[in-house]
């Protein structure tokens, strides 16, 4: 499989395939393809579909699958921001947001991932449960805005407001942290956590999250009164 990212902040990720050569989705995110590109709709077994669901994703995943020559196919990113290429492969699993995933090659697996500390699924702005990619192949993961990657060396850590943590490999922990003094709580405008991430592993953040951008159109939007 070969392929290109084109556009930003609106971007679509244009795949290459060779013949039989078959790519997932989980969120109907097929935006145009070749007409020999045949799709199938399956779960993949009860206990996928179920853990899937969990991960902010859809019960069911697409197929699709190049028959009779090559064949070309596009996933559109559902917001504005950015689409990263990421390789997956055995002892490099990546954690990505909810909803981060957006299409694999056949070989990559979608999975629940539960926090090792439950505080930070509850308070660290991305559910309880996040996904999991893990197996082989390249996978392509929205950013909710730009992408901006830091390196934690064993022990390093980073304080990340909430809903700011795109993704990160499987090496890194993540906890939180609460805001200390009352006053910061009451009137910083940051919330009473932060989430913590500590190395070692690659962390990628985004600089527009789909929380933060609904919060700050709140305001705006008018409720019909």
């Amino acid at each position: 499989m070969q392929y290109k990212i084109i556009g930003e902040p609106l971007p679509v990720v244009e795949c290459q395939l060779a013949p039989n050569e078959a790519m997932i989705t989980e969120k109907g995110s097929m935006c145009w393809m070749s007409p020999n590109m045949k799709m199938e709709t399956g779960a993949g077994g009860f206990g996928k579909a179920f853990g899937r669901m969990f991960s902010g994703e859809s019960m069911f995943q697409n197929t699709y699958t190049a028959q009779g020559g090559p064949g070309m196919i596009t996933f559109a990113s559902s917001f504005p921001g950015s689409i990263r290429a990421i390789d997956v492969a055995p002892g490099r699993e990546i954690v990505v947001q909810k909803s981060g995933f957006l299409a694999s090659e056949a070989g990559v697996e979608l999975s629940i991932f539960f926090q090792k500390k439950a505080g930070a699924g509850f308070f660290g702005g991305e559910g309880f449960i996040m996904q999991k990619l893990s197996g082989q192949g390249t996978a392509f993961v929205e950013i909710d805005g730009y992408a901006v990657e830091y390196e934690l060396a064993p022990g390093q850590q980073m304080v990340i407001d909430t809903g700011y943590l795109a993704m990160c490999d499987a090496t890194c922990s993540i906890d939180i942290q609460q805001v200390k003094g009352v006053k910061n709580v009451l009137f910083g405008g940051e919330g009473l956590f932060n989430t913590v991430v500590t190395g070692p592993g690659k962390i990628v953040l985004q600089t527009m999250p789909v929380s933060s951008f609904a919060s700050a159109l709140g305001p705006f939007v008018s409720t019909g009164g």
